[in-house]
């Protein structure tokens, strides 16, 4: 009875998510229509869509600032992946309005897909051009005064890896543009919404905003050190929280895949 109940709630979540993407659609899609349109979209997108969906999902959101942002700097916001829910978590607890970096499969979605094809940086993994193209598109992003997000871990779907690789696009174009990194730790989501319906609960979402990684005077040579320092400190994060949620969620996924 409690799994069918989890996942009647997971299904729950995309209505949630749909509606207001529906219903808000004519207007979405007018203001991007319009060359400074980005802005009160994304206002709509993080003090509308994305607390509807997380309040719905009786979910509470609690930042902490580990350092001051400065509004008008751009920066590469970063963070581990391991739920749908980072997208409405991202919008809700990011210091300063950003662009998504996110694959180009999601413009698939009905209503979504078109509204996302107009506002993020969209990248083909498997075409070298397109993510080439990535670094010209988040130059235009950022000569608007907006930050850029990626979640640069490889691979995410497997729920008994803590925190994948990073891919290097990421930390190219914090060197390439000079911005300087800002690591946020998402700690519940991997145990209280993961990937698979059969999981997750209500509660406490946490985000760990860590200061800013300065990359001014870093030559593409520096990459893998950077890329590695960001990683050390998001795994460091996971391990270390006193709570054990992330870990905890590890041995869940392996008991239910042991039982099946």
């Amino acid at each position: 009875m409690r799994k069918f109940l989890t996942v009647l709630w997971r299904i729950w979540f995309y209505l949630l998510a749909a509606v207001p993407v529906i219903l808000l659609f004519p207007l979405l899609a007018s203001l991007l229509l319009f060359p400074k349109g980005y802005r009160p979209f994304f206002w709509i997108a993080r003090n509308i869509w994305s607390r509807f969906v997380l309040l719905g999902m009786g979910f509470r959101v609690r930042k902490a600032f580990k350092a001051h942002f400065d509004p008008k700097k751009s920066y590469l916001l970063v963070a581990n992946h391991s739920s749908y829910i980072d997208i409405m978590l991202m919008f809700a607890s990011a210091p300063n309005p950003f662009v998504f970096v996110g694959k180009k499969e999601l413009v698939k979605i009905p209503f979504f897909g078109y509204l996302y094809k107009r506002a993020a940086i969209m990248v083909d993994r498997s075409s070298s051009k397109s993510r080439y193209g990535v670094y010209g598109r988040a130059r235009k992003v950022l000569d608007q005064g907006y930050s850029v997000c990626i979640f640069p871990e490889k691979e995410y779907l497997d729920e008994t890896i803590l925190l994948n690789p990073f891919k290097q696009g990421a930390f190219r174009i914090a060197i390439d543009h000079q911005l300087p990194i800002c690591p946020m730790v998402f700690l519940d989501c991997k145990r209280k919404f993961p990937w698979y319906t059969t999981h997750g609960y209500p509660g406490e979402l946490r985000v760990d905003i860590h200061p800013p990684i300065p990359t001014a005077g870093l030559k593409k040579e520096d990459i893998p050190k950077l890329q590695q320092k960001t990683y050390e400190l998001i795994h460091s994060e996971l391990v270390n929280d006193p709570r054990q949620t992330a870990l905890e969620a590890i041995e869940v996924w392996k008991k239910f895949t042991q039982a099946s």
